[in-house]
């Protein structure tokens, strides 16, 4: 009985285990906010739209079949075989089918299928910039999330030497050895302290709130972040970070697509000044019906009226009131528009990691200063903690010793963060996802 008792608790630890939320690694949270964010589901649409337009294209080089059939009737006075008018009532039935196939259109359809693949690797680009801006943001939050809670661990740290101190405070005043405004004066700090902590939980709620929205999570409960590694990144030059970029960016990469679009454009435009060629034949029957007098039977007329027909067509552009000559003058204009976006695209990024690499420089700089400064800032405290407990500095003193040291802590974990955020996106423009 007692080893069933035990199994079953057990099993039921297991199944809790099993249960409960999984820690989100920062790149679990990337994952899942490009599975799950809006705008690259829109974005991935369009590239469906882009596929289609390719298959629109590949769908031009096919002949065009179509079938007819129509009725009519004709009352009162009509034309007859004598050439004479005469009151009579006719009608007519046909039917028919015909094929078109373009045999060459002036290069246009090829040139536009081409338009329309370079088109949809745009499109993809497109796509991929989409998910690196996503990247970006998941990253900035994710760090914001995991700043604030070290900032209310630190927090929860002060309330508890705050709490500590009073209840010292408490037992010296009971025993006449300090006055009992020292007391106040403690509670006073311990009330300040619980604030503060309560502000850094509020933000910390928050920041946790903001990256579950952008990971389209419906809340935040049981929602967990793990702790990054903490080494000591390496921060790579501009220049190399630069040149990286330019092979893998996918700005650029959408950029450098634009321009072979354009080109394309170009071409397409250009195709109204070639002549086309297409084939043209069908098939086709009538029966016809004149009232009050004698007509062959109807199958009979379908059969002997059966007639076929086959045709080429050359089309040569001779005058379009200038139509063409301004459709290329619009194409070249994109595509010189196209050259300079890419321009400007490359200029924005080497200045984006210019930008990056200074304030990462700058954060390292920080960070390097903070840790000296907590280091000396701990080291005073815990002389001054000394020398209180001996009698030999004032409480204010050494509530000022503990808040140095707390303003300490939390300009070192601000520095932290914002050097690995700093690396972090140095990092990604040099490698990207």
């Amino acid at each position: 009985m007692k080893s069933n008792r035990i199994i079953i608790l057990l099993s039921l630890l297991a199944i809790a285990c099993s249960s409960r939320s999984e820690d989100w690694t920062l790149q679990r949270c990337i994952d899942y906010a490009l599975d799950h964010n809006i705008d690259i589901r829109l974005r991935e649409q369009e590239i469906e739209t882009g596929r289609l337009q390719v298959s629109d294209g590949k769908h031009a080089f096919l002949p065009q079949i179509t079938g007819s059939a129509s009725q009519s009737f004709n009352f009162g006075r009509g034309l007859t075989a004598e050439n004479t008018y005469a009151n009579r009532n006719t009608s007519s039935f046909q039917v028919g089918a015909s094929v078109s196939l373009p045999i060459f259109s002036g290069l246009r359809n090829s040139r536009t299928l081409e338009q329309a693949r370079l088109n949809l690797r745009s499109m993809t680009w497109q796509l991929e910039q989409a998910k690196d801006n996503v990247t970006l943001n998941i990253i900035a939050q994710y760090l914001q999330v995991l700043y604030n809670m070290e900032v209310v661990e630190t927090a929860s740290s002060q309330v508890s030497l705050s709490g500590h101190e009073l209840e010292r405070r408490r037992s010296l005043a009971g025993t006449g050895r300090i006055a009992e405004v020292e007391v106040l004066e403690a509670e006073s700090q311990l009330a300040q302290d619980k604030l503060t902590h309560v502000n850094a939980r509020n933000d910390y709620s928050l920041s946790l709130l903001e990256l579950t929205q952008l990971l389209q999570l419906p809340s935040a409960d049981d929602f967990e972040v793990v702790p990054l590694d903490g080494n000591d990144p390496v921060i790579p030059s501009a220049l190399s970070v630069y040149n990286d970029a330019l092979n893998i960016n996918s700005g650029v990469m959408a950029a450098l697509s634009g321009i072979e679009v354009a080109k394309a454009g170009v071409g397409v435009a250009q195709s109204g000044y070639i002549p086309t060629l297409s084939f043209n034949g069908g098939v086709g029957t009538s029966y016809y019906k004149l009232n009050g007098v004698s007509n062959m039977p109807f199958s009979k007329q379908m059969r002997e009226n059966y007639s076929t027909y086959l045709g080429f067509s050359l089309n040569i552009p001779i005058f379009d009131a200038l139509n063409t000559r301004t459709s290329v003058r619009k194409a070249r204009v994109q595509l010189l528009s196209a050259q300079l976006q890419a321009d400007k695209v490359r200029s924005d990024l080497y200045k984006a990691i210019q930008q990056a690499h200074v304030q990462a420089m700058g954060a390292r700089e920080k960070y390097i200063t903070a840790q000296t400064s907590q280091e000396s800032a701990s080291a005073s405290f815990e002389a001054m903690r000394e020398k209180y407990n001996l009698g030999r500095a004032t409480s204010t003193e050494y509530e000022q010793s503990k808040n140095n040291l707390f303003s300490a802590r939390i300009q070192l974990i601000q520095a932290r963060y914002e050097y690995l955020l700093r690396y972090r996106i140095l990092d990604f423009y040099q490698h990207s996802r």
